[in-house]
C-alpha cells in the first residue's frame, strides 16, 4: 500500500466493519435495556439512551482499536489519548463550551426569543445526562477526529483532511430530527471546531472536553441537541422557531452558534499558530 494512499484508504475500509460492529453493540445494549423496536412511537428513558450510548461507545473502541493495532500499526494510545501537559487542554475545552451556551442561553433571554419556565433537579437524570454525553463524545471524537481525521491527514493537507472529516461528521448526522441545510452547515462548523487543534496536537483531550461540555450544557439549559430531546435542568418555551433561537434543531440551529464556534475557530488558529511562531524562533 502507498505511503500516500494508505490514510485515506484505510477510513473506506472502517466503514463497514464499523457499521456492523457497532451495530451488533446496539443492538446488545437496546436488548440489555428493554427498548422495544417493534414499536415505532417507543419513546426511550434517559436510562436507556444511556445504556445505548455506552454499547455504541464500546463498540467504536473495540473497532478503532483492532484498526490501531493490526492496519495502523500504532498503539491506541497515539490516536489521541497521551495525556502529558494535557490537564489544561480538557480543562480549557470544558470551560469554552460552557461559556458559550451560558452566553448563548442568557443572549436568547434578553432578546426575548425564549421564554423561561421552570427549573427540574433530578440528580438521577443529571447523571443519566453526564454519562449519555461522555459517550457521545468520546464516541465521535475517537471516531472522527481520532482516527478519520489521523489518517486523511497522511494523504491529504491536514486543513483539506479537517474539511472532509468534517463534512462526514455533518452527514453523521444527516438524519437527525429536525434538521435542515442551516443546521446541518452549522454541524460541518462545528467539525471544524473540534478538530482544528487535532490537525496541531495530534491529541483528542480538548475536543472530547468541548464536545461534551457543548452538548451537556446545551441540554442541561432546554435546548434540544442536534434536534434530539434529552433532560433539561431549566425547560423555557419558544413563541417562534427561528435561525436567532434555533428552534427544534436546539442552540446548534441557531446563528449565535455560528457566531460563537467563528470566534473560537479564530481564537483556536491564532494560538496555535502563534505557539509555532514562538517555537520556531526559540
Amino acid at each position: 500500500m502507498k505511503s500516500k494512499n494508505r490514510g485515506w484508504l484505510r477510513v473506506l475500509i472502517i466503514i463497514l466493519p464499523y457499521i456492523f460492529v457497532v451495530s451488533l453493540f446496539e443492538l446488545l445494549g437496546a436488548f440489555i435495556a428493554n427498548v422495544d423496536f417493534t414499536n415505532i412511537n417507543f419513546e426511550k428513558t434517559s436510562e436507556q439512551h444511556a445504556i445505548m450510548s455506552i454499547s455504541s461507545m464500546l463498540g467504536t473502541l473495540l473497532v478503532v482499536w483492532f484498526f490501531m493495532k493490526f492496519l495502523d500499526k500504532e498503539s491506541f494510545i497515539k490516536l489521541g489519548f497521551q495525556t502529558k501537559n494535557r490537564l489544561k487542554d480538557f480543562i480549557v475545552g470544558l470551560l469554552i463550551g460552557t461559556v458559550i451556551m451560558f452566553t448563548g442561553y442568557f443572549l436568547l433571554l434578553f432578546l426575548n426569543e425564549i421564554y423561561f419556565q421552570k427549573t427540574i433537579i433530578d440528580l438521577k437524570e443529571i447523571l443519566l445526562t453526564i454519562i449519555l454525553f461522555i459517550c457521545v463524545a468520546v464516541t465521535e471524537e475517537v471516531l472522527l477526529r481520532g482516527y478519520i481525521l489521523k489518517n486523511l491527514m497522511i494523504s491529504f493537507n491536514k486543513y483539506l483532511a479537517l474539511i472532509i472529516s468534517s463534512a462526514l461528521f455533518a452527514a453523521m448526522h444527516g438524519f437527525n430530527p429536525n434538521i435542515d441545510l442551516f443546521s446541518m452547515s452549522n454541524i460541518f462548523l462545528a467539525g471544524i471546531l473540534l478538530g482544528l487543534s487535532y490537525i496541531y496536537t495530534k491529541n483528542l483531550w480538548f475536543p472530547i472536553a468541548l464536545h461534551l461540555s457543548w452538548n451537556l450544557f446545551q441540554s442541561l439549559l432546554g435546548f434540544n441537541v442536534s434536534g434530539q430531546d434529552s433532560y433539561s435542568l431549566i425547560e423555557f418555551s419558544i413563541k417562534d422557531n427561528n435561525i436567532l433561537n434555533g428552534g427544534a434543531f436546539g442552540f446548534e440551529g441557531s446563528i449565535l452558534s455560528v457566531i460563537a464556534m467563528l470566534i473560537t475557530i479564530v481564537g483556536i488558529a491564532m494560538y496555535y499558530e502563534r505557539k509555532k511562531v514562538n517555537h520556531q524562533i526559540k
